[in-house]
């Protein structure tokens, strides 16, 4: 097995997001990231066995910042697919409840 991680951002990519710096980051990234991955779970349910959304943790010379990332083994073609299938399929917007989530008002 070899597990692997592929990151997916802290927002889908139309959204702003908090910055790595700001006095709110932590708090904030917090609540994105638990939306991203719901939203990602809503969309992508059918992944394989051992395959997951998580937050991880990078370095940056203003603090660490934090992504969500698919965990998934890089030897299971099933598992590369699925990335695959997330990789072109990733959401540019929040949908409907992970903006009541986050408290967006339309």
């Amino acid at each position: 097995m070899a597990r692997d991680y592929y990151a997916l951002g802290g927002t889908p990519a139309g959204e702003p997001c908090a910055q790595v710096g700001k006095d709110e980051y932590y708090e904030r990234m917090r609540k994105e990231t638990k939306a991203y991955i719901g939203q990602l779970q809503r969309m992508f349910p059918d992944g394989p066995d051992g395959a997951f959304f998580k937050r991880k943790t990078f370095p940056h010379d203003f603090g660490d910042y934090h992504e969500v990332c698919l965990i998934f083994d890089s030897d299971d073609e099933s598992h590369c697919e699925y990335m695959h299938k997330i990789d072109t399929e990733l959401p540019e917007y929040w949908d409907k409840e992970a903006k009541q989530e986050l408290g967006i008002i339309d």
